[in-house]
């Protein structure tokens, strides 16, 4: 026990500040932390699933959203037409006549062409 003592007393006291080899490896600990913390916040940003490329992704999803509703509408706008022509005669009647340019017999078609005439607004010159 005695022998423990003794060597207790010999031992040379430790620096409680470090030595500089201590403080410079926590130096470059520092520095690489701050480094990989630069490396996330960019890849946080710029990265494939980062800030910008939410921010770009959300914009086309509003823009195809706003598609899709035009689509929907005119989905259902055509639906209507298409009932329409299967069970209403006269929009059968009307959709011959404007698209197919029918008639019925009773009717007389009437073709009026505009006349190059004297215009008053254009001097003549002989």
């Amino acid at each position: 026990m005695a022998d423990h003592a003794q060597d207790a007393g010999t031992r040379s006291p430790r620096r409680r500040g470090g030595s500089d080899s201590s403080q410079s490896r926590r130096r470059l600990l520092q520095y690489a932390l701050t480094f990989i913390a630069g490396l996330l916040i960019i890849n946080a940003l710029a990265g494939d699933r980062g800030l910008i490329e939410i921010r770009r992704v959300e914009r086309e999803y509003r823009q195809v959203e706003g598609q899709l509703a035009s689509l929907r509408q005119e989905n259902s706008r055509l639906r209507h037409e298409a009932r329409r022509l299967r069970e209403d005669p006269k929009a059968i009647e009307e959709a011959a006549r404007e698209e197919l340019g029918l008639m019925r017999p009773d009717e007389v078609l009437f073709i009026i062409k505009d006349v190059d005439g004297p215009n008053p607004h254009v001097a003549r010159t002989r």
